[in-house]
């Protein structure tokens, strides 16, 4: 019987886990928060987020903020490398303070919010969806 595809389950060489540091943007951990009509976060590391991003911040509570945990904001800016404005009012909260818990506060992404230029002709492949998922992968 020629041209019969059989299909089997794919091997795990093939299929590889997906793997959280083969993808920006991705999460990082905030080592202070500065509270007020828009939320500045300061990461321990060189985040990758773009503007237009959406984040979501979560503060367990020995880290105080605990108004913050849970919420989800727009980048707005980006101060430094170390540091990104989100869209969070968090002016009048709770101040954010240093613990030395086992879970740490961390920012993170929230996938693809799906906006930006995407090319509406066939000839040009690449699309440019600011605040996507890229896969850095180097397998």
């Amino acid at each position: 019987m020629s041209g019969t595809v059989v299909s089997y389950p794919i091997p795990a060489y093939a299929n590889v886990p997906i793997e959280a540091q083969f993808y920006k943007p991705s999460q990082f951990f905030i080592s202070t928060i500065t509270l007020g009509i828009t939320t500045t976060v300061t990461t321990t590391t060189n985040h990758n987020y773009v503007i237009g991003q959406q984040v979501r911040l979560l503060i367990p509570p020995s880290f105080g903020c605990y108004e913050l945990n849970n919420t989800f904001g727009y980048v707005l800016s980006i101060p430094s490398l170390t540091s990104v404005e989100v869209s969070i009012n968090s002016y009048g909260g709770t101040p954010f303070q240093s613990s030395t818990a086992t879970t740490q506060p961390q920012i993170l992404a929230i996938g693809d919010i799906n906006s930006g230029q995407t090319n509406s002709n066939t000839v040009n492949s690449n699309l440019n969806i600011p605040g996507s998922f890229q896969n850095i992968s180097p397998l």
